[in-house]
């Protein structure tokens, strides 16, 4: 959807995934819908991203190096600014024992890879999910 034609206020958004062709193909149809978003590539850089921008969703994979996605989720929720960040897992971790791991790090959903960018587009929009198994209750 052109961002021009979104009903939804862009949001400010933090990628971080050592992949960088899975980060910057998401980060284009994220900016193509009108979103703000910026990119990092390990965990202890989407942290200090976040500590500088406190960006209003951050993207985090799991299996990063430096920190994982779930030693960056648990430190965002301790900051005051994280309090209220909508974080959402995308990995190619999809087990019943990883989605408990993001629940109990802080996460508000848990995505596998590939994406669905419909989904992910309602999950930043918030707008209620329609049913899928692709994410964790609301928190």
């Amino acid at each position: 959807m052109p961002a021009h034609d979104s009903p939804h206020r862009p949001r400010n958004v933090l990628i971080a995934d050592d992949n960088r062709d899975s980060a910057e193909s998401l980060a284009q149809v994220l900016r193509f819908q009108g979103h703000q978003v910026r990119m990092v590539f390990d965990g202890q850089q989407a942290l200090d991203e976040f500590n500088r921008t406190a960006a209003d969703v951050v993207l985090l994979d799991i299996g990063m190096p430096k920190l994982s996605g779930i030693e960056v989720a648990r430190l965002i929720r301790h900051t005051p600014q994280g309090r209220d960040t909508l974080l959402i897992a995308i990995t190619g971790w999809g087990q019943q024992s990883d989605r408990s791991r993001t629940r109990e790090a802080g996460f508000d959903h848990h995505l596998t890879k590939p994406v669905d960018l419909s989904l992910l587009t309602r999950l930043i929009n918030g707008l209620p999910d329609p049913g899928t198994n692709q994410s964790l209750p609301a928190a």
